[in-house]
């Protein structure tokens, strides 16, 4: 989760589309260049071990539009394929 906000805040297009499981992948990632992104906020993760092949973060990811603050909340889930975490989406959404 965290390396995948950083690839928000960095821009780094291929690495969040190769880090997205492939049930869910958008073509491509539409960055809003009037947003930034300044900080990540675990609230609570719920699987995920190396036990695991799934697993939930649950966040709030700060950032800054047009110079007013915001944030985002979610509820991730996360998937384990071939040995690589894969972002699915929102608790709820299931890979094909």
């Amino acid at each position: 989760m965290r390396s995948r906000f950083s690839g928000f805040c960095v821009g780094d297009e291929t690495y969040l589309l190769r880090t997205w499981h492939p049930s869910t992948r958008p073509p491509h990632i539409d960055f809003d260049e009037t947003l930034r992104w300044q900080r990540l906020e675990v609230l609570q993760t719920a699987d995920g071990s190396y036990l695991d092949t799934d697993g939930t973060v649950h966040f709030h990811a700060h950032y800054i539009q047009r110079n007013r603050p915001g944030h985002m909340e979610e509820h991730s889930r996360f998937v384990l394929q071939d040995g690589t975490w894969l972002y699915v989406g929102p608790v709820g959404v299931q890979p094909a």
